[in-house]
């Protein structure tokens, strides 16, 4: 963006030695910002998939005994509650067997 604006500022109101100084000075920035950005947008790791559920609350919505259903973020997810779980009740999610989330 800082050398488009540089462009039009040397071509429609900067005189000649400043408006080559400011091109310069744009394509220098333009070249410096790109290993910000892909450092920045590597810092941390995506979170997707079914891992980034484990450790996060869940709410019943079919009875588990031991299969049922929970809801997880706006999301229902096939559900293993070895101990049994009533609808409504809030489990923990503790891992994962294929797509059958384990609660406790």
């Amino acid at each position: 963006m800082a050398l488009v604006v540089a462009l039009l500022l040397a071509f429609f109101v900067l005189d000649e030695p400043w408006s080559v100084l400011v091109v310069v000075g744009a394509i220098v920035l333009e070249v410096a910002e790109i290993p910000f950005w892909f450092w920045y947008s590597r810092r941390r790791s995506a979170q997707v998939g079914a891992e980034t559920l484990i450790g996060r609350p869940a709410v019943v919505i079919t009875e588990c005994r031991p299969l049922g259903q929970v809801r997880v973020d706006g999301e229902i997810w096939a559900a293993r509650c070895v101990s049994g779980a009533d609808v409504g009740t809030v489990v923990r999610v503790e891992g994962r067997d294929g797509l059958t989330l384990l609660v406790r």
